[in-house]
This record gives structure tokens, C-alpha cells and sequence, in this order.
């Protein structure tokens, strides 16, 4: 299945198409390519809707990666 995953805020990066098997591959492609303290501390949203894990995502869906806001 292929998948958009989005980097938002001080993570941006170029929007990814990435072909994997299920969400544990997606999750071991995003380690390797985000510092591992980036990864456990982002929200993670399919298809804008907050989820917990990356379990049941499809084919085609998009993955968008929300960092901690800071504010002040």
C-alpha cells in the first residue's frame, strides 16, 4: 500500500510517499528518518483525525505528524 505521510512545524520536511506493508513498517521507516525524541513525541492524525497508533491505516491514506506546540 502507498501512504503521504506530512511533516508539520519545526519537523517540516517534504511531503513522502512511502510504500509499506502495514503501519509497524511505516513506524520503522519514520525511526530511522526523524531523531527517535521527534517520533515519541508527535501526534500522529490519519486522515486529519487524531489516532494512537498507526494499526489500521489503508492504502492511500495520509499520515500527517503534529510536534508539541510551544507557546508563550
Amino acid at each position: 500500500m502507498k501512504v503521504t505521510v506530512k511533516f508539520l512545524g519545526p519537523i517540516s520536511q517534504e511531503d513522502k510517499i512511502i510504500e509499506i506493508e502495514n503501519g509497524n513498517e511505516l513506524k520503522e521507516i519514520l525511526k530511522k528518518e526523524l531523531d527517535k525524541e521527534w517520533l515519541d513525541s508527535v501526534a500522529l492524525a490519519v486522515n486529519d483525525k487524531i489516532v494512537n497508533n498507526l494499526e489500521n491505516i489503508k492504502d492511500g491514506d495520509v499520515i500527517t505528524l503534529l510536534p508539541p506546540v510551544c507557546g508563550g
